[in-house]
């Protein structure tokens, strides 16, 4: 943690639970680092790298919930939530399904934190529809391909 400059925290779908969130947050906070959701697909055997048939309106709900269940961790701790970062899988539904993208953004809007996600993608766009502030990122451990998209683990 001292190493960090922004904590990600799994929400508890695709990994951790209550418990591992409040021990993290808790961590976050003495080391005075800033905290962000990280809300990923229910696939806890898949590390939420695998491709679900999940509805959207679903993805809405489970978006909501995950985020709203770290920003209550966070409230107790007497700390704010930074950004919404979602993880694995996803992150690419949100950026290659119009439906999921507007569904989770639909949620994501809802908390007023910025969004960090891939630039030049519907990432981006869905944030300027919806008003919610970009972070670009770069994932120097990827491969791209030649539009500058990242190429999928799985």
């Amino acid at each position: 943690m001292p190493l960090l400059d922004l904590a990600n925290i799994a929400c508890g779908f695709h990994a951790g639970d209550a418990a591992t969130m409040v021990r993290t947050v808790q961590l976050a906070k003495k080391h005075h680092k800033l905290v962000g959701a990280h809300p990923g697909l229910p696939d806890k055997e898949g590390f939420g790298r695998r491709l679900m048939d999940i509805p959207a309106e679903t993805l809405y709900a489970q978006v909501l919930y995950q985020v709203g269940a770290l920003k209550a961790v966070l409230d107790a701790e007497g700390m704010r939530l930074n950004h919404i970062k979602p993880h694995g899988k996803l992150y690419r539904m949100i950026k290659d399904d119009e439906a999921v993208g507007r569904a989770c953004m639909r949620a994501i809007s809802t908390f007023g934190v910025p969004f960090v996600g891939l630039p030049g993608t519907r990432h981006e766009a869905l944030c300027e529809e919806f008003g919610v502030e970009f972070v670009p990122e770069f994932f120097p451990d990827l491969w791209y391909d030649d539009e500058g998209q990242t190429v999928p683990i799985l």
